[in-house]
């Protein structure tokens, strides 16, 4: 049987599969993080010295529970929007933002560890999780008629989010737990 791209459902594998797949990748990220940042900021240092002294201080101070609150924060955006991605059958645009921005993420992730040529937080969930569920869930939409081609601003507003996502929770996060 053919199926036309009205045939195709899109259930919750595609979209509160964002928030499984998060879950799985931000688990990676809890759990290497905190230790990462103190034992590697100081080479950071030394080898990107353009990097303003006052993002070295923050980086190198997150602890476990910030990091946590931070990803807790994330979690109920990433949420939030796989919600309304299962509200409209894929349609909502937050859902797709958010599916864009978690595989650009990824794929920052990968750069990162590129970059830095070795591990960095993220990168080794990135190519089995992050990158391939992303793919699968825009083919899911594509062959469901609710994703239309992506355009350059699609993949700014993408990268926007989840630097905004990612920056915003930390500053909360800061703020919420009085560090200075």
């Amino acid at each position: 049987m053919t199926h036309t791209p009205s045939d195709q459902h899109v259930g919750p594998a595609v979209t509160f599969g964002l928030l499984a797949a998060w879950a799985l990748h931000d688990t990676e990220e809890l759990a290497a993080a905190p230790g990462w940042l103190r034992r590697n900021v100081p080479v950071l240092r030394e080898r990107f010295p353009g990097v303003p002294e006052a993002l070295w201080r923050r980086a190198g101070s997150v602890d476990g529970r910030q990091f946590a609150v931070a990803v807790g924060m994330v979690g109920s955006i990433v949420a939030a929007a796989s919600a309304a991605g299962a509200a409209t059958g894929g349609r909502s645009a937050v859902y797709r933002t958010a599916l864009n921005a978690f595989g650009l993420h990824g794929l920052v992730h990968l750069a990162q560890a590129a970059a830095l040529r070795g591990y960095t937080p993220g990168s080794a969930t990135s190519p089995v999780v992050v990158v391939p569920f992303t793919l699968w869930a825009r083919a899911r939409l594509r062959r469901a008629g609710v994703l239309r081609p992506t355009r350059p601003r699609d993949l700014v507003l993408g990268l926007a989010l989840a630097g905004a996502a990612a920056a915003g929770s930390h500053a909360a996060a800061h703020r919420l737990l009085g560090r200075r």
